[in-house]
């Protein structure tokens, strides 16, 4: 769903395409407690930081696992909602908080089931 996707820019209507590209743990390279998720929107780095408390706290919550599959799609989930929402600003790095993580696991787990 969000591994590879297309998302109208609210303010200048263009077509952004968006593909996943890379999964990195932020504390080997940048020396933080998250997991970045790169993706190229025409071909322009962008990286989502997921913070790793959101795997404990999703655990806890649901006896699930935050698999990486699921991670990248969170991550497009929200890449593709600030494109759409004109919240993109071009900056390189968007940093998620747990409670922010969580809501769009559960958004696309509920895609998910409704496309079923």
């Amino acid at each position: 769903m969000f591994e590879d996707f297309t998302a109208k820019d609210r303010w200048s209507g263009e077509e952004i395409r968006c593909v996943y590209q890379a999964t990195i743990t932020a504390i080997a390279t940048r020396h933080a407690d998250a997991i970045d998720i790169k993706f190229l929107a025409n071909n322009r780095a962008i990286w989502i930081a997921l913070p790793h408390v959101a795997w404990g706290e999703y655990k806890a919550r649901t006896g699930n696992t935050m698999t990486d599959p699921l991670a990248v799609e969170t991550a497009g989930h929200y890449l593709k909602s600030i494109i759409e929402n004109g919240e993109e600003s071009g900056r390189e790095m968007y940093s998620l908080t747990v409670p922010e993580t969580l809501a769009h696991v559960d958004a696309v787990l509920e895609e998910a089931k409704a496309s079923v």
